[in-house]
Order: structure tokens, then C-alpha cells, then sequence
């Protein structure tokens, strides 16, 4: 099984503000960098349908906020997309449309793509998420090594990325289960689910059930 890692393989996502951004990097960690100067530039300019709150923050139609929720900007939010109690959104985020960002999740410097639900106590930090990606409960992407170097990517080969933080590449309706960490530099490839508990590190092929690190079988 092919541990793919180029952004053309990873993600299919037409909307309409994310696809093109994504397109210029031949890998999708190239763009998490690049995502806070985008968003400036989607802000002057506007994106129709969008409505600009607080002077950073562009918000599409029936988005959905609860109360408790917090967040900083520049960021975007896609159309009927709901924001739950405790969410913290600590800028530099693009959230495409129906998404479900949870109770008591952090996003940083990431792209989620349209339909990715992050429900319940996630940590989603310099991440790119697919479209339609799951993490569940409890699930982290955990962005920094313990000893401050840049990470690699490990695959068929290793791609330095030059990054001290790198979190989680999830290629589209890639599943996390509960009380994974997907370790800095991880990529999911597309339709590829976890099981619940385990501690990921590396690339991992598309279509795939990952029932630990060593236990690898191809979805029938």
C-alpha cells in the first residue's frame, strides 16, 4: 500500500475558498505557513456570501455559534458550519462548510476542509484536514517535538519540512478513532480509519484500517 503524500493525492475539496489556496503547494504541509497571509488577503477583499465580524473574521450564512465559544481571528468559517459551547478558535483557521467544530475543541493554524468534524476535546494545531475527516473523542494533534526540532515526514521516504510545528495531515474522510495522538508530521491518507488508542507517527496508506502501528490491513 502506497504511503501517499502530496496534497493532488490527499484532498478533492471544491470549496470554493480552500481549493485554491491548497492547489498552489505540491505538499499540504507547504501551506500551513502561508494560511494567516491568505486569510488577510480573503478579508480585504471578501468572499461572496460572507460576512466580515469583528474586523478579522469572514463568517458564511446559518453558521451556528454557541455562547461559551471563543474566537480570535483572522479566521473563516464556512457556511452552516456549527460552533459548540467551550470551542476555542485561536486564529489563523479556515473552516470550510458543515463543519462540526466541538465542545472543548482548540483549533491553531489549520485548514479544515468542508464537512470535518472535530466533535468532542480535540487538539487540532498546524493540521490539514480533509474533507469529511473524523477525529474522535478525545483525539489530538499534537504539533511539537519534545526536543524543539523541525519534523520530518516519514514515508516511502523522508521529506524534511522545515517546521518546528507540524501537527496532522488527514487526506479526505480519513476517521481518528477515540483517544488516538496522531504524532507531528502524521498523514492519513484518504479513507483510511484508526482505531481507537493508538499513538500514530508517520504516513499511513489510503483505504486502509489502521489497527495499530504493526497491524495494517487494506479495507475490503
Amino acid at each position: 500500500m502506497n504511503k501517499i503524500v502530496k496534497t493532488k493525492e490527499l484532498f478533492a475539496t471544491n470549496n470554493k475558498f480552500i481549493k485554491p489556496f491548497l492547489e498552489k503547494f505540491e505538499y499540504p504541509w507547504e501551506a500551513l505557513p502561508e494560511i494567516k497571509n491568505y486569510l488577510k488577503a480573503l478579508i480585504n477583499d471578501g468572499v461572496e456570501g460572507y460576512t466580515l465580524i469583528d474586523g478579522n473574521i469572514l463568517m458564511g450564512e446559518n453558521v451556528k455559534i454557541a455562547p461559551t465559544a471563543y474566537i480570535e481571528g483572522p479566521a473563516i468559517i464556512g457556511a452552516n458550519t456549527e460552533i459548540r459551547p467551550g470551542a476555542y478558535i485561536r486564529g489563523s483557521v479556515i473552516i470550510g462548510e458543515k463543519c462540526v467544530i466541538g465542545n472543548s475543541t482548540e483549533l491553531k493554524n489549520a485548514i479544515l476542509c468542508d464537512g470535518v468534524q472535530v466533535p468532542h476535546y480535540n487538539y487540532v494545531g498546524d493540521s490539514v484536514l480533509g474533507d469529511k475527516a473524523h477525529l474522535g473523542a478525545g483525539a489530538i494533534c499534537s504539533n511539537f517535538k519534545g526536543d524543539g526540532s523541525n519534523v520530518t515526514v516519514r514515508g516511502d521516504q523522508d521529506y524534511a519540512t522545515g517546521l518546528r510545528k507540524l501537527g496532522a495531515i488527514l487526506g479526505d474522510r480519513a476517521d481518528i478513532g477515540c483517544g488516538c495522538v496522531l504524532n507531528p508530521g502524521t498523514v492519513i491518507g484518504k479513507d483510511s480509519r484508526a482505531y481507537p488508542l493508538n499513538s500514530l507517527r508517520g504516513v499511513y496508506p489510503e483505504n486502509a484500517i489502521i489497527k495499530s502501528n504493526d497491524n495494517i490491513v487494506e479495507k475490503k
